[in-house]
């Protein structure tokens, strides 16, 4: 995929943004969504905070007076900026947000292959240009999520979005099974997200170390099958895993011990 292509994956999650909170009501934009405290006006003004730092914005100067729903200090750090528009009406959040992604993006347009392959900082560490923009990709689609779940009004669980956004959470799963959920060296685990936007991600434990698979074992340890969206509300730390087993969203077929264990793990964010 060449960087401008890149580019129009995150031109497509603003747009679509854009497009689904344009005819909200007043009501809508105070609906709560997965994010302990946060209303569906609140994702928007954490997407706001973030692309106004790195166009280089001040920060607000304010000190928000509720937290007690934050859980660390990157939670501390994103409550400044959503708590400072949280007396605004929503549509001056949405129209912030357009003014600040249209420069973005005009700026990304911009950009020569060599300027996105410079070096500089990821929210995971040192990175290319290319990988903090795939970063925002998945980042801002797992807000619109967030946001869609809450109003009950499904969508963008296909296309490239969607699956660009499920690599994001299946790099991480050799980590999962292997050091979060301890699995010996021997053990073979398949998971099947289904959806036009899945895939298909077989791993393996040796010396210790989780690795991702060429091809699918014949008769894995474990087999993990789910949709898109709940595997990414359980990467993302939306929904609660003994529930998600409890309701069928995800089933473990193998060694179920494992499966639970490895399902319970599962969420990758901070």
């Amino acid at each position: 995929m060449s960087n401008q292509q890149v580019v129009d994956l995150m031109e497509r999650v603003w747009r679509s943004i854009d497009s689904l909170c344009s005819p909200l009501t007043a009501a809508q934009w105070k609906t709560p969504t997965d994010c302990p405290g946060w209303s569906v006006q609140d994702q928007v003004s954490h997407l706001v905070g973030a692309e106004s730092q790195i166009l280089g914005n001040p920060r607000p100067d304010h000190t928000p007076k509720e937290t007690g729903h934050v859980k660390n200090d990157v939670g501390q750090s994103n409550e400044v900026v959503v708590d400072y528009r949280r007396s605004w009406p929503g549509e001056k959040v949405l129209e912030e947000f357009r003014e600040l992604t249209g420069q973005r993006l005009k700026l990304l347009r911009a950009l020569t292959d060599e300027q996105f392959a410079a070096e500089t900082q990821t929210p995971i560490g040192p990175g290319t240009l290319t990988e903090f923009v795939r970063i925002r990709i998945f980042d801002a689609w797992v807000h619109e999520q967030d946001i869609r779940r809450a109003l009950k009004v499904p969508g963008e669980l296909e296309g490239p979005v969607a699956a660009h956004s499920v690599s994001r959470v299946a790099r991480a799963l050799p980590f999962v099974v292997a050091r979060k959920a301890q699995a010996p060296d021997g053990v073979t685990v398949v998971f099947d997200i289904t959806g036009a936007a899945g895939r298909l991600v077989p791993v393996g434990v040796e010396g210790g170390r989780g690795n991702e698979l060429d091809s699918e074992p014949a008769s894995p340890t474990v087999r993990i099958t789910c949709d898109v969206e709940t595997f990414a509300c359980l990467g993302c730390g939306r929904w609660d895993p003994p529930e998600a087993l409890r309701s069928g969203k995800i089933t473990v077929t193998g060694d179920t011990a494992l499966g639970e264990a490895i399902v319970t793990n599962m969420n990758i964010m901070i």
